[in-house]
């Protein structure tokens, strides 16, 4: 098992990805058979809320980290939510999944989609800053 510190964490909704600010977060690939990785954060309680809906349902959703360092591409998982731990003003948000496997590295489908919209020249660099900042979800 590998064990990494998680910085950050979003979830995939319909109108986009939900950030929320960790308290705490850790990530471990369990390197078996199944290619399992748990997820742990540690947010506030108001939080706890987003992902009761969740628990035990084995309802696929669709996260994404940023692990161990802040300028390392966001991973993304496909996770089912275990269980929710109540630790006073905070609680314990256990998932577990699967990473999803990308054919091709953010900044280049980034690019090609920008191209195929129809940006060039100072447009399309102020576009893809900005999109390489925000990181915003985009479809195959």
């Amino acid at each position: 098992m590998k064990t990494f510190k998680m910085l950050t964490l979003e979830r995939f909704s319909d109108e986009g990805f939900i950030s929320y600010p960790l308290v705490d977060g850790i990530i471990i690939n369990q390197e078996n058979s199944h290619h399992t990785w748990i997820l742990e954060m540690y947010v506030d309680r108001e939080y706890a809320a987003d992902f009761e809906p969740f628990i035990q349902t084995d309802e696929v959703i669709e996260v994404r980290a940023i692990i161990s360092y802040p300028d390392n591409e966001p991973a993304g998982f496909r996770v089912v939510v275990n269980v929710i731990e109540d630790l006073g003003d905070q609680v314990s948000i256990l998932m577990k999944g699967t990473l999803k496997t990308h054919r091709r590295q953010y900044a280049e489908l980034l690019l090609e989609k920008l191209v195929e919209d129809g940006l060039s020249g100072d447009q399309l660099i102020e576009k893809f800053r900005s999109d390489m900042s925000t990181r915003p979800r985009i479809k195959p």
